[in-house]
């Protein structure tokens, strides 16, 4: 824990007015509400991954109605996770949650830890999800990192339009030194910071006269100076790989049976794309290979 002493001194300033905002202005979403449980906090988090709420909400909400336990998804095969994820985008994290529910089940008796540590050792979980989970499930006090709480802490304690591509230690060291010392505070924090950066300070159009601590902000004091870092990556799809692994997953979450080639040689034009795609797809676990040609989403 950071002693009150270690504290950034503009954290004093920031969480008040911040998570007053929270509290006025937080989006109903189902997995915050009191009844959710840490599987639909966990299951969010890996949706969301990437990933706009638009997007997420409703598979999110077939999702947790077929699988409303860690239990309930450990007992399917991974392919009706994967088929379930429909078009969310980057389906590997499909794999990785059902593997952390099969984890869960076979360590954990079916419940989702409350240890940060037990968290981080589930596969498929990295420093951010046991993070959120801890934080967002649990009430506990970790700095929770995603892209707009590094956005926002860049511009208003930094004094930078966007933070670098990838998250580094000075972030950390800034994430931790923000903290309030009270656990609860702390998750609330987590969860305020997160909202404005998703709400207000926004990566394009930034809402500064909207924002509660826009006063307070070095990169608005500074006179918003334009980025002068490493350029940002941008998201490029139409005629990459991923769209062609997109169009192939789609053929096999849509069959009921194994799909011959043929039906997955017309979805593409150029061919040896699409068998790099292809390839990349079994590769990676999500597509699996049968005789006589023929594939099918994982069965386990």
């Amino acid at each position: 824990m950071t002693a009150t002493s270690e504290i950034n001194p503009t954290a004093a300033t920031l969480h008040s007015p911040v998570i007053a905002w929270f509290d006025a202005n937080a989006r109903d979403l189902p997995w915050r509400r009191p009844e959710a449980g840490a599987w639909a906090v966990m299951v969010s988090e890996f949706m969301l991954q990437q990933t706009p709420v638009s997007r997420v909400l409703p598979v999110y909400e077939q999702w947790m109605e077929r699988w409303p336990r860690p239990t309930d998804l450990a007992a399917d095969a991974p392919g009706e996770a994967v088929r379930a994820w429909g078009r969310l985008g980057y389906p590997r994290r499909a794999l990785r949650l059902h593997g952390a529910a099969v984890a869960i089940r076979d360590r954990h008796h079916g419940d989702v830890p409350s240890d940060h540590a037990q968290l981080l050792a589930l596969p498929g979980i990295g420093e951010y999800t046991a993070a959120a989970v801890a934080s967002f499930a649990y009430g506990q006090r970790h700095p929770v990192l995603d892209t707009n709480v590094r956005r926002v802490f860049a511009r208003t304690v930094t004094g930078i339009q966007y933070p670098p591509n990838a998250t580094t230690a000075a972030e950390r060291r800034l994430a931790r030194s923000l903290l309030p010392d009270e656990e609860s505070r702390a998750a609330r924090w987590a969860a305020a910071s997160m909202e404005l950066g998703a709400l207000v300070c926004t990566a394009k159009s930034p809402e500064c006269g909207a924002c509660p601590v826009a006063e307070q902000c070095a990169w608005r004091l500074a006179g918003k100076p334009a980025h002068v870092g490493p350029p940002r990556r941008g998201q490029t799809y139409a005629g990459t790989d991923r769209q062609v692994r997109g169009k192939l997953l789609a053929v096999l979450r849509e069959a009921a049976e194994p799909v011959p080639q043929a039906a997955l040689d017309a979805v593409w034009h150029e061919p040896v794309q699409r068998a790099r795609a292809l390839d990349g797809l079994v590769a990676d676990g999500l597509v699996e290979p049968l005789a006589d040609g023929v594939y099918r989403l994982p069965a386990g």
